[in-house]
C-alpha cells in the first residue's frame, strides 16, 4: 500500500517570523528551496521553482496563505505530466515554540497516481523533504 502523505516536524531555533519569510518569499526560498524562486503570494497565486543542479523545475498554485501561521500550495505529483493532472498539498504550519519554531510539513495526496507512481513520487518526496529542510535550517543559521 502506497502511504498517502509525507510528514516532517522539525524545531528551527528562529522566530516565526523569520522562518516565515523563508517559507513565502522569493528571496527566502532561493537560498534553500532550490536554485531560484518567484512567488505571488496569494491564494490562486503561482509560484516557480528551479533545481539547477537537477535540471527541474515546478509550478505550484497557492492555495492558503496565513501569515505567520499556515502557508499551502499544490502541484504536480513527479512522474505525472504537469497540466490537469493530480497534484499534492504541501501544508507548513508554524507554531512559536519557547526554543523558536515548531515546523510542520504535511504533503498529501500522493494516492491519487497509480500505485507505480505514487509509491516512486512519494519515495523522491521524502528524501527531497528530508534534504530541503535541513538546507533551510542551515540557511536560518547562516542568516542569523
Amino acid at each position: 500500500m502506497v502511504p498517502d502523505e509525507i510528514e516532517r516536524v522539525v524545531i528551527l531555533r528562529h522566530p516565526v517570523e523569520r522562518v516565515w519569510a523563508a517559507l513565502t518569499t522569493a528571496e527566502g526560498l532561493s537560498r534553500w528551496f532550490g536554485s531560484a524562486a518567484e512567488i505571488d503570494l496569494r491564494p490562486g497565486g503561482r509560484a516557480f521553482f528551479r533545481w539547477d543542479d537537477l535540471d527541474q523545475e515546478s509550478v505550484a498554485t497557492i492555495a492558503v496563505v496565513d501569515p505567520p501561521h499556515r502557508f499551502a500550495f499544490r502541484w504536480a505529483i513527479e512522474g505525472l505530466p504537469g497540466h490537469g493532472t493530480p497534484r499534492t498539498l504541501v501544508d507548513f504550519t508554524l507554531e512559536p515554540v519557547p526554543d523558536g519554531t515548531r515546523l510542520r510539513l504535511v504533503e498529501s495526496g500522493f494516492t491519487q497516481a497509480a500505485d507505480d507512481v505514487a509509491r516512486s513520487a512519494h519515495k523522491a518526496n521524502s528524501q527531497g523533504w528530508d534534504t530541503e529542510l535541513v538546507d533551510l535550517e542551515t540557511y536560518l543559521d547562516a542568516a542569523a
